[in-house]
């Protein structure tokens, strides 16, 4: 199949004053669109990063179409959006659907992606001008989104890890006579979150859980203590050069022992190290003789610490729970953080502390036949999510109170 290539052009028709163009690089987006994001995974710096180092692209298979909405000449929001031809990097998945429209003879490829690329992390996913509101721009973006993939011939449309006020925005859509053909399958997943209560410190947050619980983190810790490995936080703007070559080394071998090839790249973290050094802390782990061993490195925003990327050059039993979360645990305590975002799966989390949370997707099909089976999919697929999630609330490891 070729490969999607779409050049920056005002979709037709415009509505009304407005004006929808594609544009191939978020270095189109202007600065007062990135005012007010919240986390680091929607500012410019951590964009541009991805683009200047090749993670997204022509080569990686994230066609940028980006969508930039205008009104009276001026740009007043804009839609990350890429054109993609596999569905690597997304962590909400999809393959079934793929196989079903290979089954009928259809193409599911290239589909049209609304995503933070290679970060399953909650999130506003539209850049507002300041004095308006979602709701002032959805309409037009949805209706830009399926010009877009009726002119590319795209299967679909997926945003991922959207945040409640694009989801509520939404649902008031599909109940307005206007906008009844916008109609959206609303998936759920679950994830992880840790909570700081606040704590005043890692033994007050273990007195909080069962007995069981405590003596079973305690042994894990004492673990990687009794090989005389420490660990040592770095914040951002002095990470060095000779740290970042060893923290790549690491988040390396993480996909090589898994026959894969990593995401990104070296110069991805360095430009991250220099652009937006306050929104980073490297956690490094050391043996008995100084020389590092692991490290795992995490994003940060006011109120959410948020573990990313993790490797290490040595087998330790419970290393990785050791710097992936209890290192974590007592950064957030410590910088009085609210929150702590390990990253996505596993219930080996929950027994540590870190509550189930729900993840929210929303999906549009341009096959109206499968648009109806993907609806009811999600639907039934909701209340198995829904009875994992109660079961995962059910083996919280706190102390009934």
């Amino acid at each position: 199949m070729p490969d999607p290539v779409l050049s920056a052009q005002p979709l037709s028709p415009p509505r009304l004053d407005d004006l929808i163009k594609v544009v191939d690089s978020v270095s189109h987006f202007p600065n007062h669109l990135w005012q007010g994001q919240s986390t680091p995974f929607m500012q410019r710096a951590f964009w541009l990063a991805l683009e200047d180092s090749d993670a997204v692209g022509q080569h990686a298979g994230w066609y940028a179409q980006h969508l930039m909405l205008y009104r009276d000449d001026q740009p007043i929001a804009a839609l990350p959006l890429f054109a993609k031809t596999h569905n690597r990097g997304e962590y909400v998945f999809d393959h079934a659907w793929a196989q079903a429209y290979a089954r009928h003879g259809l193409e599911y490829y290239p589909r049209l992606v609304t995503s933070v690329p290679f970060t399953p992390v909650t999130g506003s996913r539209i850049l507002l001008a300041d004095g308006f509101q979602l709701d002032d721009v959805l309409p037009q973006l949805l209706q830009g989104i399926k010009a877009l993939a009726q002119q590319m011939g795209a299967s679909s449309w997926h945003g991922l890890f959207l945040d409640q006020s694009f989801l509520d925005s939404a649902a008031q859509l599909e109940h307005s006579p206007s906008f009844a053909s916008q109609k959206l399958a609303r998936r759920s997943n679950v994830q992880f979150l840790w909570e700081n209560k606040p704590y005043t410190d890692f033994a007050d947050f273990l007195s909080v859980l069962t007995a069981k619980r405590r003596k079973s983190i305690r042994v894990e810790r004492d673990k990687v203590t009794a090989q005389g490995i420490s660990c040592r936080w770095l914040e951002g703007g002095v990470i060095s050069e000779e740290d970042w070559f060893f923290f790549y080394r690491c988040y390396q071998n993480t996909y090589h022992i898994r026959g894969q090839k990593p995401y990104l790249r070296l110069d991805f973290f360095k430009q991250l190290g220099t652009t937006m050094p306050d929104s980073l802390a490297l956690n490094i782990a050391y043996d008995r003789d100084q020389a590092p061993i692991a490290a795992a490195l995490f994003f940060k925003d006011e109120q959410t610490l948020y573990g990313r990327y993790w490797g290490t050059i040595r087998d330790v039993d419970s290393l990785h729970f050791e710097v992936c979360y209890y290192q974590g645990i007592e950064y957030a305590i410590c910088n009085h953080l609210r929150w702590f975002d390990p990253g996505t799966q596993g219930e080996h989390k929950l027994i540590r502390g870190f509550a189930p949370v729900y993840t929210h997707s929303l999906h549009w099909l341009a096959e109206p036949a499968f648009m109806d089976a993907v609806s009811d999919f999600v639907v039934r697929e909701r209340e198995g999510v829904k009875a994992y999630f109660e079961e995962a609330v059910g083996s919280l490891p706190f102390k009934q109170v």
